[in-house]
């Protein structure tokens, strides 16, 4: 297969495109286009689901079966009420710090396409005393679209309509990017890239479906059924976690991670300890650095719906270190991001033709 060529940005084509396709929770769409153009091709086997996941399948040679699940959905917003004046209030698609949503330019996703919405709310001048300590509450924030009334409002807008915010990628310095949905646009890369560059690997034997995952943000729901069908012996997450190398982190409560030390490899009760060994030994022989994290329960990913598929799965949790998660600036240094997708081919390629993790 033809590669389509790296783009100017300093990003990967392939990552570019997903980052900037628009694919709130439940609305995948964009997202799904932009998986099915770069990986159907180099796969034996592609599938489409009821939840919008997209799983490819590479036969390997008879081994385990290994799954890679990276979520393709993104936070974001949805229409629910328009009043008298044309202004139209929201909904929460994900988790959103309430600091946030106002005053962003905004990206209605309409039967006919992107509609440029402006969020608003009391401008600080009118504000109380009091008023000016509070947090907004989400019914205290709307949607400008420039109309005036709602009637008009309705013949261009629907209720139930989703929204992202409008921020693209950017370079911010060097390796270093900043985008609005590198949670997990970015894992769902490595895994989808890493498949790619298993295709054409004779080293493997492992059976691999890679899963473009859906609705994670509201609860691992794609995961879960993917899981359920591929029922794998073995599974991958690729997921953004937080970077605390940034002024206000405390470390003794939030642990100790940075930007650009490498990927985050999770160990705690969702993660199979030889998997984890198996990871760590992966990215010693690579040369790769990398950053342990303690995860006590189970994890905020995939990772939690995909051990408790049938009778357990042998989990592993790769994270990507990321500043300002959940926001429209969120940050990622790119060359960790490339760590990650050499990091899951070695372990592909690692997994032996009668391996257990059973232990």
């Amino acid at each position: 297969m033809a590669k389509k060529s790296a783009p100017a940005s300093g990003y990967p084509a392939f990552l570019q495109e997903l980052l900037e396709a628009k694919s709130p929770t439940g609305h995948e769409f964009a997202a799904q286009k932009v998986v099915d153009s770069y990986v159907e091709s180099v796969a034996d086997h592609y599938q489409r689901d009821a939840l919008g996941n997209r799983i490819a399948i590479l036969d390997g040679q008879r081994g385990p079966t290994l799954m890679f699940a990276g979520h393709i959905d993104e936070i974001g917003l949805q229409i629910s009420h328009v009043d008298e004046k044309g202004f139209l209030y929201f909904e929460f698609l994900g988790g959103h710090d309430h600091v946030i949503p106002s005053g962003r330019r905004i990206h209605i996703l309409t039967r006919n396409g992107p509609v440029l919405g402006i969020t608003g709310k009391r401008a600080v001048h009118l504000l109380s005393p009091e008023d000016r300590k509070r947090v907004p509450e989400r019914h205290d924030m709307w949607i400008d679209i420039g109309v005036n009334n709602r009637t008009e409002a309705l013949g261009i807008v629907r209720i139930g309509d989703p929204a992202v915010y409008a921020d693209g990628p950017e370079i911010l310095r060097g390796t270093i990017g900043v985008a609005r949905a590198f949670d997990d646009k970015a894992g769902a890369y490595v895994c989808m890239e890493a498949f790619r560059r298993l295709a054409t690997d004779k080293r493997l034997v492992a059976r691999v479906a890679s899963v473009a995952t859906t609705q994670e943000e509201i609860g691992t729901r794609g995961a879960q059924v993917a899981a359920q069908a591929i029922n794998p012996h073995v599974s991958i997450t690729v997921d953004v976690g937080h970077a605390t190398d940034h002024p206000d982190a405390d470390n003794r409560k939030f642990g100790r991670a940075s930007l650009s030390g490498g990927p985050i490899i999770s160990r705690g009760p969702n993660i199979n300890p030889l998997v984890y060994d198996q990871l760590v030994e992966a990215a010693e022989a690579l040369g790769i650095p990398y950053q342990i994290e303690a995860a006590p329960r189970p994890t905020g990913t995939d990772a939690r719906a995909i051990q408790m598929a049938h009778a357990g799965v042998a989990c592993g949790l790769v994270s990507i270190p990321l500043r300002y998660m959940h926001t429209p600036g969120e940050v990622v240094d790119l060359k960790v991001v490339e760590q990650c997708v050499q990091l899951l081919v070695e372990f592909a390629c690692r997994v032996k033709k009668q391996q257990s993790y059973a232990w």
